[in-house]
């Protein structure tokens, strides 16, 4: 898969001390994958969940919501937020459905 972008996601851990390794550590494996559907993801990532277009991962022993924009057809997941339950539950996520 072609995420998207390494640099924005170093960006959005740097807000969230504890994170980096996590983050880095999916990052890793969604470069790596070949996913054409959810069922693929929730192979690595069991608790992923997918909302329209947007792909949400657990990160951080499930304290924190990775937000993502997922294409499969294109082989492409763009990194939007990372956020914490708190911010997660007010749903301005939810623009990137």
């Amino acid at each position: 898969m072609n995420v998207v972008s390494r640099h924005g996601l170093k960006k959005l851990t740097a807000k969230h001390p504890g994170t980096e390794s996590d983050a880095l550590n999916w990052f890793r494996t969604a470069a790596a994958a070949n996913w054409t559907c959810l069922a693929d993801v929730r192979i690595k990532f069991p608790g992923a969940d997918l909302i329209g277009e947007v792909l949400v991962f657990n990160l951080g022993h499930n304290r924190y919501r990775l937000i993502t924009t997922v294409f499969f057809a294109g082989r492409e997941i763009y990194v939007k937020a990372l956020l914490t339950h708190k911010e997660y539950d007010r749903e301005e996520w939810k623009k990137w459905c």
